[in-house]
């Protein structure tokens, strides 16, 4: 059920059609790279330590180290970089609006004025941080998902978040849920373009017109799309069941997780990744300061 990559790109225009294929959170990029074989472990936490310093720590000296950073791992995955860049298309209406939003409506110093709207040196700023964030959130994301299998995620989601079984909380059913929601993806991205230049074979129009008419025409293509949805799903669920899936109790791996001595490192590098970003804070806090003064 995983999904694949290979090949290339063809040439010419590009359609909503090809768009669709360009999201690739939940798509597997199969390969023997050095972050391919790391403990999903080591990938979940370091995705998360990511996350975490895009939000929290600030400045453009945090933001080169955390470019930098990735573009190390990407370069250590062996997944092409278009492959990386590929995500962005997918949210690129989300980065246009933020970047407005962040523009038109930041207090600050003004710079030039369109009738209401007002453009701002700290709007500039924080709209230019906010797109740089956003890109380097889907990348990293997307670094996870293409160098790790759906069962994987799900084997480590589930050893990460154990100790949460002893109060109580269903960990595997979460992390089984977790696996088969990504699974789900890349299917329905190529269900939908399926369904797609079949509605445009006869017809349908995707394209052309103003927004209200391209999401009036996009509701006969939702409704085969769940219908294919629900029924996949209980396909899935019957298929469950005539293999006595009980859930998570005493079941055992065929692949038991275990940390080796390229994860350690892996951590290692994580941790000096996280203190040089806390060192990289407190002295764009001393130079604000100071600059202030």
């Amino acid at each position: 059920m995983t999904l694949c990559l290979s090949g290339g790109v063809g040439k010419g225009k590009r359609t909503g059609k090809s768009m669709i294929r360009d999201i690739t959170i939940g798509q597997y990029y199969p390969g023997d790279s050095p972050i391919h074989r790391l403990d999903p472990r080591v990938k979940l936490f370091g995705t998360l330590i990511y996350i975490i310093s895009l939000f929290i720590f600030k400045g453009v000296a945090a933001f080169v180290l955390a470019a930098i950073f990735l573009v190390a791992a990407i370069k250590l995955s062996g997944v092409p970089f278009f492959y990386m860049v590929k995500g962005l298309k997918a949210i690129v209406v989300l980065m246009v609006i933020t970047g407005l939003f962040h523009l038109f409506f930041t207090q600050g110093t003004p710079l030039v004025s369109f009738g209401a709207l007002t453009v701002t040196r700290e709007g500039l700023k924080n709209a230019a941080l906010m797109l740089v964030r956003l890109a380097l959130l889907i990348i990293g994301t997307s670094l996870m998902t293409l160098t790790t299998t759906p069962n994987q995620l799900t084997d480590g989601l589930e050893k990460s978040l154990a100790p949460l079984s002893k109060i109580g909380i269903p960990v595997h059913e979460i992390a089984m849920m977790m696996s088969i929601a990504l699974r789900f993806i890349p299917i329905l991205i190529e269900e939908t373009d399926k369904i797609m230049k079949a509605q445009a074979a006869r017809g349908a129009d995707f394209e052309s017109g103003n927004i209200f008419r391209k999401v009036k025409a996009m509701i006969p293509l939702l409704i085969p799309l769940f219908v294919s949805a629900f029924r996949r799903a209980n396909d899935l669920a019957l298929a469950m069941e005539a293999r006595c899936y009980r859930g998570g109790a005493g079941r055992t791996k065929m692949k038991p997780l275990c940390y080796r001595k390229c994860d350690y490192a892996a951590y290692a590098v994580l941790f000096l990744y996280l203190a040089s970003m806390i060192a990289l804070r407190f002295v764009w806090i001393r130079m604000s300061v100071f600059l202030e003064w």
